[in-house]
């Protein structure tokens, strides 16, 4: 069965550092770039993060920048979020999600799968 599954979400105060993880089964994922989603209470869901499949190459939105690393170990067929220096404003459910080779800017209907989320919440 063709899935993936995040974990590594939870509860952490503001600075507080977090890991998420995107765990793929079915297929292989280092022949795919995958990006890092997250939708917020009451707003639209943006891209966070991306790493391709070609060269390893990353991409972070502005907001999250110098704080947030994505990182993949094709052996474990997994990709990391790393989240340091956490903020209120980084509450929200984290989805991964799949696309063939290259980062193509956020698409979600342009992925090829998608992970069901990991709610993460930054609060004192």
């Amino acid at each position: 069965q063709v899935q993936l599954v995040e974990s590594g979400g939870g509860l952490v105060q503001p600075g507080g550092s977090l890991r998420l993880s995107c765990a793929a089964s079915g297929f292989t994922l280092a022949h795919y770039a995958v990006a890092w989603f997250r939708q917020a209470p009451g707003k639209e869901r943006e891209g966070v993060s991306c790493i391709s499949a070609s060269d390893g190459s990353t991409y972070y939105a502005d907001s999250v920048k110098g704080r947030f690393t994505i990182s993949r170990d094709n052996a474990k067929n997994t990709v990391y979020l790393q989240m340091n220096s956490l903020k209120p404003e980084d509450t929200a459910v984290y989805y991964c999600a799949a696309e063939t080779y290259y980062c193509s800017g956020y698409v979600w209907n342009g992925m090829d799968y998608w992970g069901k989320g990991t709610l993460v919440t930054v609060s004192s």
